[in-house]
């Protein structure tokens, strides 16, 4: 007989709820139903087999699930079992259950509506298991519930940690050989090994002449002349944007991998904020770069305005999702997107800046202490419009009255909250997209809709999302004008990266009562709320706070392979949606609900864009727009 986990589990008065190892001479009429009812239900991916054992007489059940990340949801129904006809034969009931999260069970009398026990469990994935409800004896009307293990699940989530492994191993090895090319004694056995000839040729040349040695100095002096773009934040950005490739292809199809259903964050939230963030960053540095060597405020109009509209026309009829559903027609069209934020959140904040552009005196980078506060007091009329936006927001979220909806409601709707505002998905921000977009325009499949069941449009992309949007990219103009003000100073840089780090944390803290669900204003991607661009703001801050020491000051880390992609982002970006169903980034996999195998496709697909940017940067191919 299998092992089986063996614990006790809450219960009341009247009811037995564990998890027990049953004897074989006890279970194995179970075990071989099970076996037989097993063929009946084809398991998914993240899916496991319950058979639910009715051994109560007169008395059918009715099985009510959810996941327990579903936050105040109302129970669904699963199965209804019917009674023990007689004894040895129980009422079986064969469901599939999720495996992502843990599982609230609820087993109710039918005709009385009465519960009769109820179970917190997280099942495995392909794991086989049988819950028994019976009375402890006969003749007491005590019911116990047991869960059986009849075979154990699959570690579902071992794929990652090789893939994790592998990645480990192989930084190590590269790390390795750059520290052994890069001593003299190694190089030298490396060329004598090759080509002693050659090399004692080369060793003799007038190419190794004491009358050439000093010609290479002055080029050197005039290559550090040369102004030096920052890898740091062209690595962050290619670490943002090979995220995001990842999880655009599926992340394996893991749940970490996915967008959160409403509150709180996964991996795949992470990634579209620290782009926003780092697009930010480079505004200001390129545009005081712009500035500096002549160009005019209105030609560099110009190229934002440019800039901006590709990016929204990109987004609106290339990488349109609704392609999905056929020739894209106007009446179908998505008109947010994620290109299209970046579009006029770019916008907004590149005018922003050229409008009260000032200039950045050299002499005085050197001469300001740690405590100075110029990057923040010279730009008090950009904060000032800034702080005037987010109240907008906050007005509008919070007090916009909403037809059917508490004002200021911020739940998903559906079956949340007790299913009593099921059309109310977004509170404000999904009634203003509704108002002035249309439901035909939004996106049909929000993430919402996993957990919560919700049947409205609502769109993650949508108009007061932008708002927060715009805030999180001028928290990163911050960022450049702290590198770019400051650029001689890398302790006031760092000092000055962990001060917004822990300050925009501890906001986030206060707004979220340090809970998923329990705070003023949760962290919420779908939302883009204040606490969720506060807390990647302070994340940002600190990666950038380990990022360029490493790599702009000390060296010791080119910022390879993430620096390649963030050199070509909009390309990487574009490329990889265009041509995300083609081979070699696409193809028929042997088994569709093997989390490995969509893991080694989607770790590959993205491993080919990281190939192509290295290529395309050795080629000094670059697609701007």
């Amino acid at each position: 007989m299998r092992n089986v986990l063996e614990r006790l589990l809450s219960g009341s008065v009247g009811k037995i709820f564990r998890v027990e190892e049953i004897p074989s001479s006890r279970g194995c009429h179970i075990i071989r139903e099970d076996l037989d009812k097993k063929k009946h239900v084809e398991l998914k991916m993240d899916q496991a087999l319950l058979l639910i054992h009715n051994e109560l007489p007169e008395t059918n059940l009715t099985v009510y699930w959810n996941f327990d990340r579903c936050y105040h949801c109302l129970l669904q129904v699963l199965a209804t079992v019917p009674q023990s006809r007689k004894a040895g034969r129980p009422g079986v009931a064969a469901v599939a259950v999720g495996t992502q999260h843990g599982s609230i069970l609820q087993l109710n009398d039918t005709a009385e509506d009465k519960e009769v026990c109820r179970l917190e469990y997280k099942f495995g994935e392909f794991g086989n298991y049988s819950f028994l409800v019976k009375h402890v004896r006969d003749g007491v009307s005590e019911i116990a519930c047991d869960l059986v293990v009849n075979k154990e699940p699959v570690d579902s989530n071992l794929p990652v940690c090789i893939a994790f492994l592998v990645g480990v191993a192989l930084v190590i090895v590269v790390s390795f050989l750059r520290f052994l090319l890069s001593l003299e004694d190694f190089q030298n056995w490396i060329s004598k090994a090759i080509n002693s000839r050659e090399t004692d040729r080369l060793i003799n040349s007038e190419l190794g002449s004491p009358s050439r040695a000093s010609d290479p100095q002055p080029e050197a002096w005039r290559r550090s002349a040369a102004p030096l773009r920052l890898r740091c934040v062209d690595t962050f950005r290619g670490m943002a944007l090979i995220l995001m490739v990842f999880v655009n292809y599926g992340g394996g199809k893991y749940w970490y991998f996915k967008h959160s259903s409403w509150n709180g964050l996964t991996v795949a939230d992470l990634v579209f904020p620290w782009f926003v963030f780092i697009m930010g960053a480079s505004i200001f540095l390129s545009m005081a770069s712009i500035l500096q060597r002549g160009c005019s405020k209105l030609r560099l109009l110009g190229k934002i305005v440019w800039r901006s509209f590709l990016l929204i026309c990109i987004g609106i009829f290339v990488v349109n999702p609704n392609y999905c559903l056929g020739p894209l027609s106007w009446e179908k069209a998505r008109i947010p997107g994620v290109l299209q934020r970046l579009g006029a959140t770019y916008f907004v904040v590149a005018v922003l800046e050229l409008l009260f552009a000032k200039p950045v005196p050299e002499t005085c980078a050197s001469e300001r202490s740690c405590f100075s506060l110029l990057d923040i007091t010279a730009s008090w009329p950009q904060w000032l419009f800034v702080l005037i936006l987010e109240g907008v927001w906050l007005a509008l979220t919070f007090f916009l009255p909403v037809p059917g909806c508490p004002t200021g409601y911020l739940g998903p709707g559906g079956i949340g909250d007790g299913g009593r505002y099921r059309n109310c998905t977004g509170g404000a921000a999904g009634y203003v997209d509704r108002l002035l977009l249309g439901d035909q325009h939004l996106y049909q499949h929000p993430s919402s809709a996993v957990l919560y069941h919700t049947e409205v449009a609502y769109d993650p992309e949508g108009i007061l999302g932008t708002i927060n949007s715009i805030v999180m990219a001028f928290l990163g103009v911050q960022a450049g004008k702290i590198l770019l003000y400051y650029k001689d100073q890398t302790r006031g840089i760092l000092i000055r990266f962990a001060a917004w780090g822990c300050l925009l944390g501890l906001v986030s803290v206060a707004l979220t009562k340090a809970s998923e669900n329990e705070g003023f204003i949760p962290v919420n991607k779908n939302l883009w709320s204040v606490s969720y661009v506060t807390t990647l703001s302070s994340l940002a801050f600190l990666i950038l706070l380990a990022l360029y020491p490493v790599v702009d000051v000390k060296g010791l880390w080119t910022g390879a392979p993430f620096f390649y992609p963030g050199m070509n982002s909009i390309l990487v970006y574009v490329g990889h949606e265009v041509f995300a169903s083609y081979f070699p980034f696409q193809w028929k996999l042997g088994d569709q609900q093997s989390h490995k195998e969509h893991l080694v496709q989607n770790t590959v697909a993205t491993a080919l864009w990281v190939l192509i940017a290295y290529v395309l940067y050795k080629k000094k191919v670059f697609w701007k727009i």
